[in-house]
């Protein structure tokens, strides 16, 4: 069930009443969080069967056994260590091993096969990938290594486990919370409040926003260059390769923020996923601003166990590149996704070698209307390096990818023209413009529409949030039937 369908703008109003209704109940407040909580893995599983009810049978699966593997770790934490810590592979071998199969066996199997020329028919299995998969395994992953860690307790409530694993606002794209957050908010009584639902809602307007007007506009150029990039103008494919930085971002953030909002209509408070990347004057502060809950899990349970930036500079390359070409290869079984990986690994190296990695962790012009000269130029050259990068993340694969840098750098005499009438190119000019406007303003608060302390006057508030519907109603593109990261 997609949040742009009209299928969820009829479930989520549903699901609202009745989880509210539950919560008043007059009945017994330990009786209530459990039925609260019972409904909340239902609903999720609904909304996750809606599109294959068998992807049902694996997360019920992972989720099982990751509750059932933290209460044997900590059973096992005093008596014997080696048990806790074979409980701990245990359930990582399973979990990463699933998604092994699901997700990357056809495509190492294949290029193992090419390579030595051996026929892969009969190799190959050939089976769907699960939505949502690499995000709901990362978040099963990190509470039985938290529970190792001792950084949180296990819980023996089976239903609140499952409805951690399957919350459906994040359950397909995220952010991956972390256990840490996300579980005692389903073991505690929660009230409904109307300024956090109100924000919810503003959050939802907003990413919505960000999806169907920025994104899915964007990517009715982007798709129809990238599908004849071979006879495109290097101006044409100039333009679509900015255009897909902003609709993957438009799409992705878009997402996010309509999971977050979707999430404290129900009391509860997911963490923020991106902030303003696309203002970063470096790379490493691009990466604390982009996908930020992977970045961190990335850190948190891959590079500092490696010795993170604190060991020999020949480690430190090391970790560097592993940590990247891991987060290129999350992302999907192509070699783009490893280019791409590496190409960020590259960029980032010199940064953290000389020191320079965490230069930029305050907010950009602070306590300032406008940014300086300097803080323009460091924004647009990052911009620029990051656009590269989309470039190889988006081709089909590497060759694709060079084709399209070729006919950048190598004018085309003969390409086909690819332009956009006026009525398709001043609507997105302006939304674009708008929405890098709005968050610059905002880009101190948790989201674009989080208007209050930056805009004093009411009506012109109210004004903003009839401009933005208005967009959705009139230049929204209810055509596209999935999100970016659905796919990953």
């Amino acid at each position: 069930m997609l949040f742009n369908s009209f299928e969820f703008a009829l479930f989520l109003p549903i699901v609202f009443l009745i989880y509210w209704a539950i919560g008043y109940a007059k009945i017994n407040e330990t009786l209530k969080l459990r039925l609260q909580n019972a409904f909340v893995v239902i609903a999720s599983y609904v909304f996750y069967g809606w599109w294959d009810w068998r992807f049902l049978i694996l997360i019920a699966f992972t989720s099982f056994c990751s509750w059932g593997s933290g209460l044997l770790i900590a059973k096992h934490r005093e008596s014997s260590v080696k048990r806790s810590k074979f409980w701990l592979t245990a359930n990582i071998v399973l979990n990463v091993g699933i998604l092994a199969a699901f997700k990357y066996y056809d495509f190492f199997t294949g290029e193992f096969c090419r390579l030595f020329g051996i026929p892969s028919e009969g190799l190959l299995i050939r089976i769907i990938l699960p939505v949502g998969i690499s995000f709901y395994t990362f978040q099963a992953l990190s509470y039985s290594i938290d529970v190792y860690r001792r950084k949180i307790e296990p819980t023996k409530d089976i239903i609140a486990f499952f409805a951690y694993i399957a919350f459906f606002p994040q359950l397909v794209a995220g952010p991956i919370e972390r256990a840490t957050n996300l579980l005692p908010q389903f073991l505690t009584n929660r009230k409904f409040s109307y300024d956090q639902g109100m924000d919810g809602v503003r959050q939802i307007v907003w990413g919505l926003f960000k999806k169907i007007v920025i994104a899915d506009n964007c990517a009715t150029y982007v798709d129809q260059v990238w599908a004849q990039h071979d006879v495109a103008g290097s101006g044409a494919l100039i333009l679509a390769a900015i255009l897909f930085t902003i609709q993957i971002y438009g799409d992705f953030s878009g997402y996010s923020e309509i999971a977050i909002g979707t999430a404290k209509l129900f009391g509860i408070k997911l963490m923020r996923n991106f902030n303003n990347p696309y203002f970063s004057r470096d790379v490493a502060e691009f990466w604390r601003r982009w996908h930020i809950s992977l970045t961190t899990w990335f850190r948190d349970y891959i590079y500092i166990p490696l010795g993170g930036s604190r060991v020999s500079k020949a480690k430190i390359i090391r970790n560097i590149f592993v940590i990247f070409l891991v987060s290129g290869l999350w992302h999907g079984a192509n070699w783009t996704f490893l280019a791409w990986g590496a190409y960020h690994a590259l960029l980032f190296l010199p940064l953290i070698l000389l020191g320079m990695n965490r230069k930029y962790t305050d907010q950009i012009a602070a306590n300032r209307i406008l940014p300086s000269w300097k803080e323009i130029f460091q924004m647009i050259a990052t911009f620029a390096l990051v656009v590269i990068g989309w470039i190889i993340f988006r081709a089909e694969n590497i060759t694709d990818a060079w084709e399209y840098f070729s006919g950048i750098i190598i004018p085309n005499s003969e390409a086909i023209p690819f332009t956009m009438h006026s009525w398709e190119y001043i609507p997105l000019l302006v939304t674009i413009t708008f929405m890098f406007a709005i968050e610059w303003l905002n880009r101190n608060e948790e989201h674009g529409f989080a208007l209050h302390r930056t805009i004093t006057h009411t009506w012109v508030r109210r004004l903003l949030y009839i401009c933005v519907l208005m967009a959705i109603v009139y230049w929204g593109n209810f055509t596209s039937d999935e999100f970016i990261y659905f796919q990953f």
